[in-house]
Order: structure tokens, then sequence, then C-alpha cells
């Protein structure tokens, strides 16, 4: 009869399964903290306000800015063809802005916001270069230099676009 507990592994530690799984855990624990650490530092946090006093007061603002261009009835069509923009302008009452500043702002980031003056070209027309877009989604925001009022949209961009903007309904405020 053959005595079992004289006999010894003679196998050595890492040809064994089991102190292989006991090793994968906490080193699957320490490369996920590696990770962690590394997008943490590559990707900055532009989503946080820094300011979150003046940001809740920016919001009364632009509250009175959408009421005067839903009052005013502003509505624009823009239009590009990946290189240039033109807009038309409409309005219950006149618009007489001879420039108008559009910005493109990056859905979650911030340092690809874009702001382009648009000049008048006569009968509601404005025009400007495009600037260079990532593809993705971005919030349009045109008003006039004055800033007295503001009309929005939300659109995907990947080459030639068109866009309908207006004033918000009352209670929706977005980028």
């Amino acid at each position: 009869m053959l005595n079992t507990a004289n006999m010894s592994d003679t196998q050595p530690w890492y040809t064994q399964f089991w102190p292989w799984l006991l090793i994968s855990l906490p080193a699957s624990a320490v490369i996920g903290g590696i990770a962690t650490i590394y997008l943490a530092i590559q990707s900055p946090n532009a989503l946080v306000v820094d300011d979150y006093y003046k940001a809740g007061l920016a919001i009364n603002q632009v509250k009175h800015q959408q009421a005067l261009a839903r009052q005013m009835q502003i509505e624009a069509l823009l239009r590009s063809d990946g290189n240039y923009l033109q807009l038309r302008l409409s309005s219950k009452t006149p618009v007489s802005d001879t420039t108008l500043r559009l910005q493109f702002i990056h859905s979650t980031r911030a340092e690809l916001d874009q702001q382009v003056t648009l000049t008048h070209q006569g009968k509601n027309a404005y025009s400007a270069t495009l600037p260079e877009l990532q593809p993705g989604i971005w919030y349009l925001r045109l008003e006039p230099v004055d800033q007295s009022w503001e009309i929005r949209e939300r659109l995907t961009i990947n080459g030639p676009f068109q866009a309908q903007l207006r004033a918000l309904d009352q209670g929706t405020l977005t980028p």
C-alpha cells in the first residue's frame, strides 16, 4: 500500500494553477488603478464649472435673451458646405446688426469650442469661413455683439450640415 502522506509534491509552485489565480486578483487591481490614474492625468475634467455662483447668475441673463428672441420671433437657417457658413436670419422685427457671433460649443470638450463672426451680406444674409470642427455633437449659439438676444440649436456635425436655430422653450437651457 502506498503512503501518500509522506509523498511530497515535486512540481514547482509556478506550474500550479492556484498560486497564479491568487496572484492575478491583486495584480488586476493594481493594473486597474494604474489605468485609472493615467486616464485622470491625461483627461482634464472640463465638465466642472469653477465658479458655480457666476454660472447660476448667468442663467437669468440667458432666460432674458431667450425671451427677447421669442418675442422678436428670431430664427436662422445655417448652412455649411464644409468650408463656408451661410446664415439666413428671419424675425418679426428687423435686426440691424452688421455682425453676429456664432459659437460652436462641443458637447464634452471645452478646448474644442470655436467662435465665428458672421458678417452681413445684405437682405438678412450673413456669411463666414467655417473653422475646423471635429465630428461629433455640437451646440450652436447665435447672438449679436451686444448680446441682447440669443438663439440656439444642437447639431451633429460630420461634414456639410444645415441647422435651424431658434429660441428655446422656457425651462430648456443647454450650453
